[in-house]
């Protein structure tokens, strides 16, 4: 079965790398281009990273990415459950 989910985030593409092993575990590198692409048994994961333009609010400037996620071979609550550990690992603490 294959999902697919596409998000906006605002990040820059280098926090976009260090935080990504923690999103999704161990994967084999970046594929082609601005993707990277991962293994979980059978199930495969790509994930796309576009840059977007930047965001302008007052004098502060934030980057931005369009995230592609396509997930192949994962039944509905594995996909979920990639999902969920997906955003978890971009969580932000507040203070």
């Amino acid at each position: 079965m294959e999902h697919r989910l596409t998000l906006e985030m605002t990040l820059s593409r280098e926090e976009f790398l260090r935080l990504l092993p923690g999103a999704v575990g161990s994967f084999g590198g970046p594929g082609e281009g601005d993707g990277f692409e991962g293994r979980d048994g059978p199930r495969r994961w790509r994930i796309r990273l576009v840059p977007l333009p930047d965001l302008h609010v007052g004098r502060v400037v934030l980057p931005r990415h369009r995230v592609e996620i396509h997930l192949q071979g994962y039944a509905e609550g594995e996909a979920e459950a990639f999902l969920t550990r997906f955003h978890r690992g971009f969580q932000r603490g507040g203070g």
